[in-house]
C-alpha cells in the first residue's frame, strides 16, 4: 500500500498532512472525529475541528519546499496554477454555525510533491466535500485503499485525475 499522496502521509496508524518531524513542524492529523492541528513536541493539539463542522474543505500543496516561502509567494504572483507563498501549504475551508472561513498551515516535507499527486489530492478533497463524506479522511481503512489507487497517478492533466478520483471514491463507497 502507498504510504503518501503529496503532503498526505501515513504515520503509524493515522493519516497526516505535513511533516511533523521537522523542527517545530506543523501538521494536520486526521482522526475519526475530525482533524487536529499539531506542532512537533507539543502533546496537545493546537486546534481540533469535528468533521461535521465543515461545509467545505480544500488543500493547498506547494510542489517544493521553497514554494511555501515569502520568496516563493513573490514568484507565485507571476505564475499561475501553483500554490505558493506562506499559504502554499495549508488546509482551508468553510465552517458552519456561524459560517466562516477557516485555514491552518502545515510544514512541507523534505521531498517534493509531484504534480499528479497534488492534482488527485485536491480532487479527493473536492469529491469528499461534494459527497458530504469528509469524515472518510479520518477512516484509515477507507483512506489507505484510496491513496493506494490514486498514488500511481503521474499526469499533469487535471480532468483525467478528477475522473480517477471520482471513480475511486464511488468504488470505495463514499
Amino acid at each position: 500500500m502507498a504510504q503518501h499522496l503529496g503532503p498526505l502521509e501515513l504515520i503509524g496508524d493515522r493519516w497526516v498532512v505535513g511533516d511533523p518531524t521537522r523542527k517545530e513542524g506543523l501538521s494536520i492529523v486526521f482522526t475519526p472525529g475530525g482533524l487536529e492541528h499539531r506542532r512537533r513536541g507539543e502533546a496537545a493539539p493546537l486546534l481540533t475541528v469535528e468533521w461535521s463542522q465543515f461545509v467545505e474543505l480544500k488543500v493547498r500543496a506547494a510542489y517544493r519546499r521553497w514554494h511555501a516561502t515569502p520568496a516563493g509567494g513573490f514568484v507565485g504572483a507571476f505564475a499561475t496554477g501553483a500554490d505558493m507563498g506562506r499559504d502554499g501549504c495549508s488546509l482551508h475551508g468553510i465552517l458552519r454555525h456561524p459560517y466562516e472561513p477557516w485555514s491552518v498551515r502545515y510544514t512541507h516535507h523534505e521531498r517534493r510533491c509531484t504534480a499528479g499527486h497534488v492534482i488527485v489530492l485536491k480532487a479527493l478533497f473536492d469529491q469528499l466535500t461534494e459527497a458530504k463524506a469528509l469524515d472518510r479522511l479520518g477512516d484509515p481503512e477507507w483512506l489507505g485503499p484510496a491513496v493506494a489507487k490514486l498514488s500511481s497517478y503521474t499526469s499533469w492533466y487535471a480532468r483525467k485525475g478528477n475522473r480517477l478520483v471520482k471513480e475511486t471514491v464511488q468504488s470505495l463507497g463514499a
